[in-house]
């Protein structure tokens, strides 16, 4: 696919840019994004600062190019500015006079299908819980409760026994479940997510998802990474917490991207882009800067590393400083650590 881009931009530009972008957003969906990644790709993409508006459940999302979620927009959205509205009441706004260009009227549609696609996937799971919903998921994820209780718990939760469920574990320690069908996590808090598993095997999960928790980052050029890890996508990596957890996994690889990162503000979106092992032309199409300035940022990178980015042994040992990084400092931010089965699983406030 990035030949065919590199290949359909030489021809024609648009069209190259404009496939770049359906790229982007199937990406996004096949990944289980959330909304506010989505509208976040909007602004980073053309350039200007998009809008998010969903009437019908009071939704409202504004992120600025730079990647940051910021609510600095007048309450009523100037009418040349560029918009596609779906389904009557969703509604994507560029902050850029109209007519709307070809890549912009390219995002504009792209978010809009990707932003009606979350949406029907989280309506069932939008409906109000019980205030006694953290009661019901300590019941169920206590592993030495009655089952009885547990199976009660679950349907008072609106879940099945017989229908696999995952844990959901937030980064300040809180804990939900759903049930594994649902395709799509809403949009909000970082968040780990448990392997899906019978519905009484879940206590067995929680350590997974508060790891996998760990690794999540803000999803900002400041701290880039995903909002959401899935503890099944992290393989061996997972026992990185251990090793972190033990005191090992500190050294000179994470003290050398600690002091690459703060060279520049633009250095940690680099390193990530960098250690994902995507082509230059496509990392710096993401980063909105020529291909040449990111080579220097490339090498910039190297001299401050110790080592080449330019295999993939180096990106590799990259990609694990980055992960340790995300564990030190997620561990610094939330002392809550751990969770085997039988502990108490109440959220903690």
């Amino acid at each position: 696919m990035r030949e065919l881009v590199g290949r359909l931009e030489a021809l024609d530009p648009d069209a190259g840019a404009a496939l770049r972008v359906i790229t982007y957003f199937d990406q996004l969906i096949e990944r289980r994004a959330g909304l506010e990644n989505v509208v976040r790709g909007a602004a980073v993409l053309s350039g200007h600062p998009a809008v998010l508006i969903d009437t019908e459940r009071g939704l409202r999302i504004r992120v600025t190019p730079d990647g940051a979620r910021t609510e600095q927009s007048p309450a009523t959205l100037p009418a040349e500015w560029c918009r596609l509205t779906v389904d009557s009441h969703i509604t994507v706004f560029l902050e850029h006079p109209g007519p709307a260009g070809p890549v912009e009227a390219m995002v504009l549609e792209r978010t809009a299908m990707a932003a009606r696609t979350i949406l029907d996937r989280t309506r069932s799971r939008a409906r109000p819980r019980p205030h006694h919903d953290a009661e019901l998921v300590e019941v169920l994820l206590d592993a030495s409760a009655p089952v009885e209780d547990r199976c009660h718990a679950a349907k008072s939760l609106g879940l099945s026994r017989s229908a696999p469920a995952q844990v959901i574990a937030g980064l300040d320690g809180s804990l939900q479940v759903i049930a594994a069908t649902a395709d799509a996590l809403p949009d909000g808090p970082r968040a780990g997510v448990g392997p899906a598993v019978p519905l009484l095997e879940l206590p067995q999960t929680v350590a997974a998802a508060r790891a996998a928790a760990r690794f999540t980052a803000d999803g900002t050029p400041a701290d880039p990474g995903p909002r959401v890890v899935h503890a099944e996508d992290l393989g061996g990596l997972i026992m990185l917490v251990a090793a972190v957890d033990a005191g090992l996994g500190a050294g000179p690889d994470l003290a050398a991207v600690e002091r690459t990162a703060a060279a520049a503000p633009w250095m940690p979106a680099t390193l990530d882009l960098l250690a994902g092992g995507a082509s230059l032309r496509t990392s710096a199409a993401v980063l909105r800067v020529h291909h040449s300035t990111l080579h220097e940022r490339m090498a910039q990178a190297e001299r401050l590393l110790g080592w080449s980015l330019r295999e993939q042994p180096g990106r590799l040992r990259l990609t694990v400083a980055l992960m340790l990084r995300r564990l030190h400092r997620n561990t610094a931010a939330n002392p809550v650590q751990g969770g085997q089965a039988g502990e108490s699983h109440r959220p903690v406030h």
